[in-house]
């Protein structure tokens, strides 16, 4: 086999569906509500309780609500994509599997190797915020840490290490190392206090709403202090950039394709269902936000439980602040599943070494990559500020977008009499708008986001072309 072509090689679509049917690793446990529970889980978090507010205040006004729906519209379209993929191949892996079936051995290894860095920060920069409230909650009840324990070195004075955020990150890892559904189970229970709590904020909010708060919907542009515009439609797009990272997080759920009982019929679904129950809170929050309070009063580090104080409902913002607390949890389950999921895909198929794919023999989990993540996750979370880490998690799952949806279109022409559980509906045009608005997304990211990120693919590269070809599954095939 030629050099080039070993770089293309790929499992096809029939291969790996054959082989989905004979595979043990994992045990088949987890159900349709549990993998909309997983997908949720990945979805709604800080979106609801911070950047709601936040983009609110600095670029749309009440108009943060289209934002969200612009938003929206742009990862429906990369959903309905990995909808159809998940019903299409029923194997662990999500994007890095779809690519080896459509684009090749190194596009599939360098989309998954990007991803694994990427859910990776992921679960650190999400502790790290979960560490933020959680410290807030112990000072307000009189209790706190030492001040070496409190933050990373340059958060400050005194801070060497986040003890909080490096705690959770482990406990997280050592939570998915025993049976799957164990940990379904527990995310399932937080992520219907997540949910609770937001039906909270809608439900007693509406009552609360002034409309005159909503006028005018799209404030007036005017040029900042900074010099960048803000309101006006281009605020609205300004905002829509930075709330598209608050509507992915589905395709986590994908990840753990081997552990649903059905997935072919389940996947799908469950990608749908948590984008569309997590994109119906954010936009009813978003409009009881901005009708509860005035837009220029959200700029906070917790403007859903702000806005309740202002209102006099301290109660409210307590039961805020505490399903916050829990609900950040269940983000950091969805990202270490879906990281754990894709370092054990990369090693069974020979591109890591072989060692990470074996499963625990009593817990039937990939324990071996989800320790190794563990205690990377909780130094990263520990020992770096959350702006450092929070500056590089967008590039991998943008690139990931950007290879479902070019995949469909590739294999609808390629092989389109392939029984589909779940088709694409208007191919090329939907999958064409997630790759267009993913590319403009990535053309926003600052340059040194860019060059870290080169980085990684350069040292990617290296281990592909030094271990990962020598010894990929197929490459012993051939």
């Amino acid at each position: 086999m030629g050099f080039f072509n070993k770089l293309v090689r790929h499992k096809s679509v029939e291969m790996l569906q054959a082989e989905a049917g004979k595979r043990g690793d994992f045990r088949r446990v987890l159900g349709l509500w549990q993998l909309t529970a997983i997908g949720i889980g990945g979805i709604i978090g800080v979106g609801v309780f911070v950047l709601a507010g936040q983009q609110a205040a600095l670029n749309a006004g009440p108009g943060v609500a289209i934002s969200f729906l612009i938003a929206g519209i742009a990862s429906a379209a990369a959903a309905l994509c990995y909808a159809e993929f998940a019903g299409l191949i029923p194997v662990t892996g999500s994007a890095y599997t779809y690519g080896y079936a459509v684009l090749g051995e190194l596009a599939a290894w360098l989309i998954g190797w990007d991803l694994l860095l990427e859910y990776a920060l992921i679960v650190a920069v999400v502790a790290i915020g979960w560490s933020g409230y959680v410290q807030s909650f112990l000072s307000s009840m009189g209790l706190g840490l030492p001040v070496w324990a409190q933050g990373a070195m340059g958060t400050g004075e005194g801070h060497v290490f986040n003890i909080i955020a490096a705690l959770v990150t482990l406990g997280v890892a050592g939570l998915l190392t025993f049976r799957t559904e164990w940990g379904a189970r527990f995310n399932t229970l937080v992520v219907a206090i997540k949910v609770a709590a937001v039906a909270l904020v809608i439900g007693i909010g509406a009552f609360y709403v002034n409309p005159h708060n909503w006028v005018p919907f799209i404030p007036e542009r005017v040029m900042g202090a900074d010099g960048v515009p803000h309101f006006g439609f281009q605020g609205v797009a300004t905002a829509a950039a930075v709330v598209f990272f608050a509507v992915f997080g589905y395709d986590t759920l994908t990840t753990a394709a081997e552990e649903s009982k059905n997935p072919q019929r389940d996947l799908p679904r469950a990608v749908l269902l948590s984008l569309a129950i997590s994109m119906t809170m954010y936009l009813a929050v978003s409009l009881v936000l901005t009708g509860i309070a005035h837009y220029s009063t959200l700029n906070t580090d917790a403007p859903v439980a702000d806005a309740f104080k202002g209102l006099g409902l301290h109660w409210v913002a307590v039961v805020i602040s505490v399903s916050a607390v829990f609900g950040l949890i269940s983000v950091l389950f969805a990202f270490m599943l879906g990281a754990t999921r894709i370092w054990f895909a990369l090693s069974r198929d020979g591109l890591l070494p072989g060692w990470f794919a074996k499963v625990h023999p009593r817990y039937g989990t990939p324990y071996r990559p989800t320790f190794v993540l563990g205690v990377f996750t909780a130094l990263v979370a520990g020992l770096l500020p959350i702006e450092e880490v929070a500056k590089l998690v967008n590039i991998g799952v943008l690139s990931a977008f950007i290879v479902i949806c070019s995949s469909v279109i590739i294999l609808r022409k390629r092989k389109p009499d392939l029984p589909r559980s779940f088709r694409t509906p208007l191919v090329p045009l939907i999958p064409l708008i997630g790759i267009g608005f993913s590319i403009w997304l990535l053309a926003e990211l600052p340059a040194i986001t860019w060059k870290v990120f080169l980085i990684w693919v350069s040292l990617g590269l290296v281990i592909y072309f030094a271990y990962g070809m020598r010894h990929s599954k197929l490459e012993k095939q051939s």
